[in-house]
């Protein structure tokens, strides 16, 4: 196999990697083991879908305290809350597609600072 086209099975392996991170992540993290090509593409999705993840689910126990207190503002919390990061989701896995390593607004760049050593 040629130069080229391991560099372009590697940049298609990464693409994978970063595109199922936002789908199946916990397949996503067992490819870009097992997969034998580990890329900086799929590490870099690895890390802002899990970032987004571990927010979702500090916000959900904030909003199941909140529910405890009062039921319609926790409800109301949690549905903002879950828009919003659905739509950081889409901005990800967009970035994904396009095969670019580009954080997602506001919580892209905490992401990366505070999970940057996991998945290289």
């Amino acid at each position: 196999m040629s130069t080229e086209s391991s560099a372009s099975a590697s940049s298609n392996n990464g693409k994978l990697v970063a595109i199922l991170s936002y789908i199946f992540w916990i397949v996503a993290i067992i490819i870009h083991y097992v997969g034998g090509n580990k890329t900086k593409l799929g590490a870099y999705h690895l890390r802002q879908t899990l970032g987004l993840f571990i927010v979702g689910l500090i916000a959900g126990i904030i909003c199941v305290i909140i529910m405890k207190i009062s039921l319609t503002l926790g409800l109301i919390i949690y549905w903002i809350i879950a828009i919003c990061l659905f739509v950081l989701w889409v901005f990800g896995l967009i970035a994904a597609i396009k095969g670019e390593e580009k954080p997602t607004p506001v919580l892209g760049a905490k992401i990366q600072s505070i999970l940057g050593g996991l998945f290289n």
